[in-house]
């Protein structure tokens, strides 16, 4: 079990103002930010990352949409990282997601669904190393 996890506040909540109050909930809810970049993703970045979804029929779409705007890229800090973290944000469908949730109040929809948390312990730091190199980590 690791005490980090990787998270990216998506183009729909960094467009429509929402960035502040999710890292403000993120930093109340007890995780420390150990790297944050914002950034724009090109369609080859954003497909790289979602390699893994290459196969499936919304590929295409999530990589259009994780590439039309600027994203916030961060590594998260707290004992039960991963686990704390996917509780934090919610259910991916946020009408699904429960009260309070990251997704149940800034998604507008399981394709517009606000922040990414990584779903595993391999996956976070697979994400992290996308995204952050050892010199941009405290």
């Amino acid at each position: 079990m690791s005490n980090r996890t990787f998270t990216m506040i998506k183009p729909d909540a960094y467009s429509k103002g929402h960035s502040g109050l999710i890292l403000d909930q993120i930093i109340r809810s007890g995780f420390r930010i150990v790297a944050m970049k914002m950034t724009k993703l090109s369609l080859e970045k954003a497909g790289e990352f979602y390699a893994i979804h290459k196969e499936r029929p919304f590929y295409g779409e999530l990589v259009d949409f994780m590439s039309s705007g600027p994203i916030i890229a961060a590594i998260l800090e707290k004992p039960n990282a991963v686990a704390d973290f996917r509780k934090l944000i919610g259910a991916t469908d946020p009408a699904k997601a429960d009260a309070g949730t990251i997704r149940k109040l800034y998604a507008a929809s399981v394709g517009e669904n606000a922040i990414h948390g990584s779903d595993s312990d391999e996956n976070a730091k697979i994400e992290s190393d996308f995204f952050f190199s050892g010199l941009e980590r405290v």
